[in-house]
């Protein structure tokens, strides 16, 4: 047997930098849309839809590439998806070199998409990222570790969005991209180096047999490992409603968050005629905040619950896209960002501390349809609120931010009826609570016990 590479740290470490740059294509075309708008003759519509493009495949490719590190590690999964990401990047940027402006026409249009199909590959490296660090680390460090890697990777559509203007004033639109190319490579050659595999999947690779793998991997000391197939486990949730109303409620929350980091741009310049550098100063501040808040969003979700916490997060992400869809002022619309800042962030954290308890049986299973299909709104949400442009014209801007009113107020409705029905279950089932309150006001015990492997890929 060969010697085994790596450390828990070496883990997170590489896990971070290859999520980091890959989630950064979320802002993949938010601060450019404007370029490729009045090259192109694009419509809101479209502008809408390139925005929001790269999510699709961001957020689909996360179900079978989180099964596919339960089979192999997070090794492959990674490299495969920031590969992809770069052969998106790498024709991006030789389309703008060779047809920006004056030959980017219209026809090129659906190029433009399929390349930011591509590019949007490297999202789904979170779902990736969260089954390579849970099997790292032990149990008790769960919470550290993936809160440090969803905190820190989140971050970069706020600081692309942020860098790409300066980038386009000294090096032009094309320069700009090739930058993010090298970054890309940079970041994929980094993670290629010091990316590792758990200490079970290399010696599985090895040849070892199951057993005799676990066995050297637990007096390493690892905890967590793969069992049963997350096939399995996505058929069980899915027969579960409280499943697909956590899906819509993160539909609104993480999908509005994607969705809103490529539209800002488009917005800001758009309606309020700032420049880019501006444009994209505003939408890190919504990022970044969004991003750092779910830190503060899992510690309330641990004193307060996790229902009782997104109900106040949806609270305040409802009170600022309704004062976004009628704001005529810069100072009430960059409030009214920081209130949907705060709202989103907290609620992604909030919805993913009720999946181990609404779906003990299979956590992992229901982990994914919500973090896959919850990502989806970041594909949908942006060309809804172009065709709303699209209808009434500049001054329509403000009114894009009402299909974010109706999901924020759906979604109340739904985390009040799930508040109330696990009150309700609680007080007619003996067993639910647990000593010092109820299970359902403070996250408590569930009555089917969830795997290690379960625990260690929902907490992210």
């Amino acid at each position: 047997m060969r010697g085994l590479k790596g450390t828990p740290g070496q883990g997170l470490v590489s896990a971070t930098v290859g999520f980091f740059i890959g989630f950064a294509a979320v802002a993949l075309f938010g601060p450019t849309a404007k370029k490729f708008q009045e090259a192109m003759g694009l419509s809101p519509d479209l502008v809408g839809l390139l925005v929001a493009v790269p999510a699709l495949s961001g957020s689909l490719l996360r179900i079978p590439f989180a099964a596919w590190v339960d089979t192999t590690g997070g090794r492959k999964p990674f490299l495969t998806l920031l590969g992809l990401s770069v052969l998106g990047m790498l024709g991006l940027t030789l389309l703008v070199y060779t047809a920006y402006p004056s030959r980017l026409t219209s026809d090129l249009y659906p190029l433009l998409l399929l390349l930011g199909v591509l590019s949007g590959c490297g999202i789904a490296t979170f779902s990736v990222g969260i089954g390579q660090v849970s099997y790292w680390f032990p149990q008790s460090r769960q919470g550290f570790a993936l809160g440090t890697y969803a905190g820190l990777g989140n971050i970069a559509p706020g600081l692309f969005s942020f860098l790409i203007p300066f980038a386009m004033k000294s090096w032009g639109l094309a320069g700009a991209y090739l930058a993010w190319l090298l970054l890309l490579v940079g970041g994929t050659a980094l993670y290629y180096g010091i990316g590792c595999n758990a200490w079970y999947f290399q010696l599985r690779e090895q040849g070892v047999k199951d057993q005799e793998a676990k066995r050297i991997a637990r007096e390493r000391g690892q905890e967590i490992f793969p069992s049963g197939s997350l096939l399995d486990s996505l058929r069980i949730s899915d027969r579960t409603w409280k499943t697909w109303s956590l899906v819509v409620v993160y539909f609104t929350t993480f999908g509005g968050f994607i969705a809103l980091t490529a539209w800002l741009p488009t917005y800001w310049t758009s309606f309020y005629s700032v420049g880019a550098i501006t444009a994209g100063m505003m939408t890190a501040v919504y990022s970044v905040l969004t991003s750092l808040i779910r830190v503060v969003g899992g510690m309330l979700s641990d004193q307060l619950g996790g229902e009782d916490t997104v109900i106040f997060a949806l609270l305040g992400m409802l009170g600022g896209s309704f004062l976004m869809s009628f704001s005529h002022s810069f100072a009430l619309s960059f409030i009214a960002e920081v209130f949907m800042a705060l709202g989103m962030g907290i609620g992604n954290a909030a919805v993913f501390k009720l999946v181990p308890r609404y779906v003990p049986q299979a956590v992992g299973g229901a982990a994914g349809w919500v973090g896959g299909l919850g990502a989806f709104g970041g594909f949908v949400i942006p060309p809804v609120m172009g065709r709303i442009v699209g209808i009434y014209g500049v001054e329509g801007y403000p009114k894009g931010f009402v299909p974010l009113v109706a999901l924020a107020a759906l979604s109340l409705l739904i985390s009040g009826f799930l508040r109330w029905t696990a009150r309700r279950e609680s007080l007619q089932e003996p067993g639910y609570a647990v000593a010092g309150g109820e299970a359902s006001s403070k996250g408590g015990t569930s009555k089917t016990p969830v795997s290690h492997r379960d625990r260690g890929r929902w907490e992210a």
